[in-house]
């Protein structure tokens, strides 16, 4: 069976930036449903397209640039913030989930800790990295309903 929309892949693959250092050893396998409704889900669009027609066995290594993968680096996603709007014992390196503005939460870590002030980074630890990502397709099988309306496959 072929690598197409509506279909489950498994993949075992590892992640590497352009310095050939190791990122994702890809210690499990993943899978995701190939073109599901919620691309948040599955996989970064540009490996999906390189995975299409592709059969168990076979190996895909694609390079990324950052706004197919994590994103540019972004700024104004760093805050320094009053250290009394934190809970004792934040230490540089936590991830938090923080309320932002419009209500909704979005998660940051600890880059910095100061006697008076906390800094946060809500930006991907990856964001503004170009990547190598190499997979080989371990499985291919058809997608249930259920699978294709949440994009999750059932494991």
């Amino acid at each position: 069976m072929q690598v197409s929309k509506g279909t489950v892949v498994t993949l075992t693959y590892q992640v590497r930036d352009m310095d050939g250092n190791m990122v994702d050893q890809g210690a499990d396998p993943i899978s995701y449903v190939h073109g599901g409704k919620d691309i948040n889900v599955g996989l970064f669009p540009r490996l999906q397209e390189e995975l299409e027609g592709k059969e168990v066995g076979d190996s895909i290594e694609v390079e990324l640039d950052p706004l197919e993968a994590f994103g540019e680096y972004d700024d104004e996603l760093v805050m320094e913030e009053d250290i009394e709007l934190f809970p004792e014992g934040v230490e540089v390196g936590m991830v938090l989930e923080l309320e932002q503005d419009d209500g909704g939460r979005q998660l940051f870590q600890v880059a910095e800790v100061n006697e008076d002030s906390i800094t946060v980074d809500g930006n991907h630890p990856l964001a503004g990295v170009s990547l190598i990502f190499s997979g080989t397709v371990q499985n291919v099988r058809q997608a249930s309903d259920k699978e294709m309306k949440s994009s999750v496959p059932e494991v």
